[in-house]
């Protein structure tokens, strides 16, 4: 996927490349500053790196969670963010007309796990040439895959990446199988999520949980099995995040871990 796009920095430096940032937009401020401290990290490692940022949340536990600041305030923030650092963008799209609207101001449209297999969703997004990020469903087999690669690639966009994130492990919990790390890579390139791989779903207070202690353990994993690209949601404080903060990485623990996960992927190369 990251050959496809031609704002994006250390493209051949054979390292794997990164999808980071707050899980959703909160403010314009928190994204810049969020950004900019990536941005150096990313660059300090040679690392491809993509901002990730929801412009809105559709899919929650409860009617009064938080869902956006605003649709197209938060899509002229993630507008912003790719132009102040010349780095591509992406968010999530949850309805057929989001396609062309985010398509506007973003360079990747990430398709939620739970919206994989809804077939106009996807022709939407390829229609509109940008990359198309798949998150394997949680209760999907990662041979299932292919059909969704498929479905963009035979509306004429071949830009499209898988997205690992677990699969369900009884109501209340997510576990990655990495098998299908290099099962997948047979039809895309594989990002996994580390982060949302450690959710814990389904929980009674309506809020999901999450192991954010062991996103070390499991983004190592991944590289070791060949991921191509890693997707890691993080804020400056995330018992503070106003989405998913119960799985979120501490900004400050996030150049540490790229230092260790640099020197795996050299490793195995």
């Amino acid at each position: 996927m990251i050959q496809y796009l031609e704002n994006i920095h250390h493209k051949n430096s054979k390292n794997f490349f990164l999808i980071a940032g707050p899980c959703i937009i909160e403010g314009e401020e928190m994204a810049l500053n969020i950004a900019e401290k990536i941005v150096e990290m990313t660059n300090k490692y040679e690392i491809p790196y993509i901002f990730k940022g929801s412009f809105k949340k559709a899919n929650r536990s409860r009617v009064d969670s938080f869902t956006t600041i605003g649709e197209e305030k938060s899509l002229e923030i993630l507008r912003k963010v790719g132009e102040t650092f010349n780095i591509p963008t992406t968010t999530d799209i949850h309805e057929n007309n989001h396609a062309a609207l985010a398509a506007q101001y973003v360079d990747v449209l990430q398709i939620p796990a739970f919206l994989v297999r809804q077939t106009d969703l996807l022709i939407a997004a390829a229609k509109t040439g940008k990359c198309v990020s798949l998150k394997k469903g949680q209760f999907l087999s990662p041979e299932s895959m292919q059909f969704a690669v498929q479905k963009v690639n035979d509306s004429g966009n071949p830009k499209t990446a898988i997205i690992e994130r677990g699969n369900s492990f009884g109501y209340t919990d997510l576990v990655v199988d990495f098998r299908g790390i290099p099962t997948m890579r047979n039809y895309a390139p594989v990002i996994l999520d580390v982060t949302h791989s450690l959710q814990q779903p389904n929980q009674s207070s309506g809020v999901t949980g999450g192991r954010p202690e062991l996103i070390e353990t499991i983004a190592k994993a991944g590289i070791a099995v060949g991921a191509d690209g890693l997707f890691i949601e993080t804020h400056p404080d995330p018992s503070c995040a106003l989405s998913d903060g119960a799985n979120m990485l501490r900004l400050d623990k996030l150049e540490e871990l790229l230092q260790k996960l640099t020197r795996v992927r050299e490793a195995i190369l």
